[in-house]
């Protein structure tokens, strides 16, 4: 580790290997903050017009002002991904505005809640993370598909490693995730015969959510970095937006139903 501050390490730039994605457009749910934020803002420098899809203005609208400031071009549109008519219309505004869709990014998913295990898990903290995670997913891919498949585009859910290995003490979170996987699966071998090619991102790296909890506990990212070969965890925008933009491009073409984990090496066994 560096004697860097966490604020200073997430302002890392992503180096996206050029314009591959010039002329596409693009939607990234939860890009308010955070790895959405990171994703939108690789896939942008990648030259793709990107649209901001996020609850809040209050974090929605500075994240597609930072895109347009560097020279971009980037939307904020209110989204509320658990309602398929918020989803629906976000992609008809992404296709009006810019003519089109080439990529679908889910990454919105509701807070995992205080780690413990199964029997500590309130009832309330279930719906809101199947909701976002599962029933999201469904939503997102049934209104996008239709102008995926003219282009062809590409769909990328956000999972986890957890949704891999599973996790004591996030359960749920563990759960709505490897369900993430399932559906990745499940969509490239449908959409398969159609070009268009589906695949997910499992990260480990900084996000406001991870901020509150080295906060919270402080010996956490301790122990994250300890477990991790690269020595670091990862940004947002440099080290897993430019995996969003491998997917996206020609380079990912024959590249349908993985799961690319990008944590700098701490889950080996995957």
């Amino acid at each position: 580790m560096t004697g860097d501050t966490m604020a200073e390490r997430g302002k890392a730039e992503p180096r996206t290997g050029g314009r591959v994605l010039e002329g596409q457009v693009a939607i990234i749910t939860g890009a308010g903050q955070g790895i959405g934020a990171g994703i939108a803002s690789a896939l942008a420098a990648a030259g793709a017009a990107v649209v901001i899809a996020a609850r809040r203005a209050a974090n929605g609208e500075p994240a597609a002002e930072s895109i347009r400031a560097a020279g971009h071009e980037a939307v904020f549109v209110r989204c509320d991904v658990t309602e398929a008519a918020d989803v629906e219309a976000t992609v008809d505004e992404a296709v009006k505005r810019f003519g089109g869709l080439d990529i679908m990014v889910h990454n919105a998913v509701a807070p995992a809640g205080r780690p413990g295990g199964v029997q500590f898990t309130r009832s309330d903290m279930i719906r809101p993370q199947i909701a976002t995670a599962t029933t999201a997913s469904f939503l997102c891919a049934r209104a996008s598909l239709p102008h995926l498949r003219r282009r062809p585009g590409t769909l990328i859910l956000l999972t986890s490693p957890a949704g891999v290995e599973g996790s004591a003490n996030l359960p749920i979170y563990a759960t709505v995730k490897a369900t993430q996987r399932g559906i990745v699966k499940s969509l490239a071998r449908e959409w398969g015969p159609d070009g268009v090619r589906v695949n997910a991102i499992a990260p480990v790296a900084l996000t406001p959510a991870m901020e509150a909890a080295v906060t919270a506990n402080p010996d956490l990212e301790t122990r994250l970095v300890a477990r991790t070969p690269l020595g670091r965890l990862g940004d947002a925008a440099a080290d897993i937006g430019p995996v969003a933009v491998f997917l996206a491009s020609s380079s990912a073409r024959y590249v349908t139903g993985q799961t690319i984990v990008a944590d700098g090496g701490g889950f080996l066994g995957l």
